[in-house]
């Protein structure tokens, strides 16, 4: 049995590229036949899904030109409206569509997190499955790096004393991603989808905290040679050196000060996971299983980012220590400043 893709999703409403919809249909059919009450489900959420996007096909393009309250607005108005984000103002300052479109990610981030769950809770039963549940994890991947580069482009936008070049650039890609809800990173920053998805495989071992054998783990993962490179250039500076440490061990400037400064007073070389763990009172991220690095979780990266991005603004507002950035933003700004042609150069703007 095949079902169609118009099965899938209308002719007129694209929920998932090519691929996506084959895979989500081949694993819906599976889970019908093994687990009817799971694929019911599944196709509950993928049915409230196709409502959202239908809401967002009914919505003007953020292109087109309009009047409201005797202002004329238009891509250029919005792109200005952008690079003057408040950071204080959350997603009141989004427009529209742009709204519409997060909540499409998220809810096709959460369906395709259901179908990993349940896939996963079956394999026992159903070993069949392993195949489609490691490519359900793959494409939920993408869906994650696409929200984190979006949530990276605002926070650009947020940041002060960031020129205008780099916004305006900054915001005519978000404007690009919200116009599109189909539009995921590989066709806007494979770059950092590449080093994602690298460190999404590699488990951070901390031992002396230098980072050689991380560093080492991503090339073994194939993580884009540009990226590693950005990091590795004889000009680089201290905060980005700090930023790129931060990626590494998926640990905050402060958390690897305070780790060190616990190592010299208990007179220790390497750290293990655990006693890291006590020392600041949290679990350390896994992005995948040790065991099988093709066992992925994305969220764990997603948490990973978050913390660093909340870390970085923190250390703004309070004057403190540490990259004003994460790693991923230093290169993103590296990115936007060659891509308008202005190229300025690497570090604080």
């Amino acid at each position: 049995m095949r079902l169609a893709r118009s099965e899938i999703e209308p002719p007129d409403l694209r929920l998932f590229d090519e691929a996506e919809s084959e895979l989500v249909a081949r694993a819906l059919i599976a889970l019908s036949q093994i687990a009817p009450g799971d694929a019911s489900i599944l196709s509950r959420l993928m049915s409230q899904l196709a409502d959202i996007n239908h809401i967002i096909s009914q919505t003007p393009s953020l292109r087109t030109s309009d009047s409201l309250g005797g202002s004329e607005r238009d891509e250029q108005t919005l792109v200005q409206h952008l690079t003057g984000l408040d950071g204080l103002a959350g997603d009141l300052a989004i427009p529209f569509k742009g709204t519409l479109q997060r909540c499409f990610l998220i809810a096709k981030i959460q369906f395709l997190r259901a179908f990993v769950k349940s896939t996963a809770a079956l394999i026992p039963q159903a070993p069949q499955l392993r195949p489609l549940n490691l490519q359900l994890r793959g494409e939920l991947a993408q869906s994650i790096y696409t929200q984190m580069a979006e949530e990276l482009l605002l926070a650009l936008l947020r940041k002060p004393g960031l020129g205008d070049t780099i916004k305006r650039e900054a915001a005519q890609q978000l404007i690009a991603v919200w116009d599109d809800a189909t539009l995921e990173i590989d066709e806007f920053c494979p770059l950092l989808e590449s080093a994602w998805r690298a460190r999404n495989r590699v488990t951070a071992g901390l031992g002396t905290l230098l980072g050689a054998t991380e560093y080492f783990r991503l090339v073994g993962q194939n993580c884009a040679p540009e990226f590693l490179d950005y990091f590795a250039r004889d000009e680089v500076s201290d905060a980005e050196n700090q930023a790129f440490s931060e990626f590494l061990f998926g640990l905050t400037y402060e958390e690897m000060v305070h780790l060190k400064e616990a190592m010299q007073a208990a007179g220790l070389d390497n750290v293990s996971e655990d006693w890291a763990s006590r020392i600041l009172g949290r679990p350390m991220e896994h992005e995948c299983e040790p065991q099988n690095i093709d066992e992925i979780d994305p969220v764990s990266l997603y948490r990973s980012y978050s913390r660093r991005q909340l870390a970085a603004d923190f250390r703004i507002l309070a004057g403190g220590d540490g990259p004003r950035r994460t790693a991923e933003a230093y290169l993103m700004i590296y990115l936007l400043d060659h891509q308008s042609g202005t190229g300025h150069g690497h570090g604080e703007h």
